[in-house]
């Protein structure tokens, strides 16, 4: 049974962008992940070890979001996938960096990057 899990509005504040003063001040970084797994297993047991622990989940991605800092959402995008993709049980996933603080000098309400990778 292919199911999703989906964790929306996940914010940290991160050191993460080109310029100097984005690494010195930092800035908030949300994300929104969404998992494609057999959810059959956990549906059936109603227990949690066979499924992705979303509270779990979202701590390791807070690690990322906090970590070390990298140039463009690309690459914090690509990091995140690597997270969610950690447990073999997940087939796919997408990944949404939003960096509403950008620094782009123009009123805007968001830029983001989003990023899928599947299992080969």
């Amino acid at each position: 049974m292919t199911g999703r899990i989906t964790l929306s509005g996940l914010r940290a504040r991160g050191n993460h962008g080109v310029y100097d003063f984005e690494r010195a001040e930092g800035q908030d970084f949300v994300v929104d992940v969404t998992l494609e797994l057999d959810l059959g297993p956990a549906a059936r047991s109603d227990d949690v070890t066979d499924t992705v622990h979303y509270g779990e989940l979202a701590t390791a991605l807070v690690g990322v979001l906090t970590g070390e800092p990298v140039n463009l959402l690309e690459r914090l995008a690509d990091r995140l996938l690597d997270v969610c993709l950690a447990d073999p049980r997940v087939k796919s996933a997408v990944v949404t960096v939003h960096k509403p603080q950008a620094p782009i000098p123009h009123e805007f309400a968001d830029v983001a990057v989003t990023l899928h990778r599947s299992r080969s």
